[in-house]
């Protein structure tokens, strides 16, 4: 009988969110080099930009600058995922929500780590405005961002929705 909470399902979740991240990524790459593409007006486009630093474009590297940027990410990804991945082991069976989100940030954080490593800096391609809010533009993101997004909204609601089943039930 197949069960959604088994590790396999999990590893090929990731699997498959690394694999949709690359293939998105050589996509962007091979059609939007230097122009953008609106799809949806202004509020949305397709632009190519290549980020070497981390989200929002801060630069934590620069706390240790004779320390390569790959190398400075690299370190932080591991540290990271090994983090994740021994939380991930603390994680009841049944609690799916939270495995499922602990799977999305390794995935996304080795995504972009795939970038560093085989170009030096991590394609970004999804373009979005929110017409006056907060900022002028929305930074330009790819699907391993999203991964790490959802995976960490998830880990909230995760941590609401159980937390009331708990609590319901005593």
């Amino acid at each position: 009988m197949f069960s959604f909470n088994k590790t396999p399902v999990f590893v090929a979740v990731g699997a498959a969110a690394i694999a949709l991240d690359q293939i998105t990524k050589f996509w962007a790459n091979s059609h939007f080099p230097g122009w953008s593409v609106q799809v949806i007006g202004d509020l949305l486009r397709w632009t190519l930009v290549y980020n070497e630093n981390a989200a929002f474009s801060m630069r934590p590297q620069a706390i240790l600058p004779w320390l390569s940027p790959t190398v400075f990410f690299g370190v932080l990804t591991l540290i990271a995922c090994v983090a994740v991945v021994v939380f991930y082991r603390s994680i009841k069976k049944e609690n799916w929500i939270e495995r499922l989100s602990v799977v999305l940030i390794i995935s996304g954080a080795i995504g972009n780590f795939i970038d560093r490593l085989r170009i030096g800096k991590v394609i970004d391609w999804i373009d979005c405005d929110f017409p006056d809010f907060i900022m002028y533009r929305f930074a330009t993101f790819n699907l391993a961002d999203s991964w790490v997004t959802i995976g960490i909204a998830l880990l909230f609601v995760s941590s609401f929705v159980f937390k009331r089943q708990k609590n319901e039930i005593r």
